[in-house]
């Protein structure tokens, strides 16, 4: 059996018996002498590489994507029977914690301040702005509600950070119950709980049904102070819609880690608004527990068992 590893991050391997790793350029087509491949891992892959691969990988009968979302493997158009696992729970932990430090931001107003040091102006205003009794709640996460929309393994690790510095979470996923001692609803119960939302985090995949779900509706149920933090996927986020929230006053602001179009666009609307705070796509770029994942999923395959984190068709 012959494994594709990809040049973009260091795996080191227990490989069983009988399975002989190549290493691949992510960026360059697969070698003629590699198309014979049977197994095919990706991280950070460019479209017109993957869409490549599914072309002239003829043999492969398994696609590992160590992303948590599957999406630009699935719209590379693999045949029909290879099957594609993702990265499911190797993200977990780290965009949790970019997460945090995006809503730590924007509560905090971090973007705000930041301006003034480069301006070399002490904000003595935003020591007043934090002291004022009608804004204390715009400044900090205690006693803030937390709306996190897409309830999976990212949000499972993020609410117990959010829940000790005083914020009361709520998760909204296809099925409602309680999480991890989170209340869960489902998205019929977003008309009730956006009104009273303090901060908005988007964790959706993108699928043709989450495409814009955070769209002028979401942004007009809003209270005027709210912000939005997106770190699922960027076609989740209608951004136009953002951008007429944001300069009529209908949301307090936005921080976002993924967008439509990648990178953003030197003229996007977005990079200007005061009240935006942009990183490049950085919240999850170490899949943690990567080799163990292919290590165990190649087992599986070898003795045809099921694998983990399978992608539905």
């Amino acid at each position: 059996m012959k494994l594709l590893l990809p040049d973009s991050i260091d795996l080191n391997l227990d490989l069983p018996a009988g399975v002989t790793a190549v290493r691949y350029a992510v960026n360059r087509p697969v070698p003629d002498e590699h198309t014979d491949a049977d197994v095919l891992v990706v991280w950070n892959n460019p479209g017109d590489q993957l869409r490549d691969a599914a072309q002239r990988l003829k043999r492969l009968r398994w696609v590992q994507t160590l992303a948590a979302g599957p999406d630009a493997v699935v719209a590379a158009g693999f045949a029909p029977e290879v099957v594609i696992t993702s990265g499911r729970g190797l993200h977990d932990r780290t965009v949790a914690e970019h997460t945090l430090a995006l809503t730590l931001s924007a509560v905090r107003h971090l973007h705000v301040l930041r301006r003034a040091q480069a301006a070399r102006h002490w904000a003595d205003e935003m020591r007043e702005l934090q002291a004022k009794p009608d804004t204390a709640r715009f400044y900090t996460l205690r006693d803030a509600h937390v709306v996190i929309w897409g309830f999976g393994g990212i949000a499972k690790a993020l609410a117990p950070h959010l829940e000790a510095l005083g914020a009361r979470v709520t998760g909204v996923a296809r099925s409602a119950g309680t999480r991890d001692g989170v209340d869960v609803v489902t998205e019929d119960a977003l008309d009730e709980l956006l009104p009273a939302t303090d901060v908005l985090i988007g964790i959706l995949p993108a699928t043709p049904e989450t495409q814009h779900a955070i769209g002028a509706d979401v942004f007009d149920r809003l209270p005027e102070h709210a912000w939005v933090i997106n770190v699922g996927r960027g076609a989740t986020l209608d951004e136009e819609a953002l951008l007429d929230a944001l300069r009529e006053g209908g949301i307090g602001g936005a921080a976002l880690d993924v967008f439509e179009t990648e990178p953003l666009p030197e003229d996007s609307g977005l990079w200007n608004e005061p009240n935006v705070i942009v990183t490049p796509h950085v919240a999850g770029g170490r899949p943690l527990g990567a080799p163990e994942l292919i290590s165990e999923n190649l087992v599986a395959f070898r003795e045809g068992r099921s694998l983990r984190n399978v992608v539905e068709g």
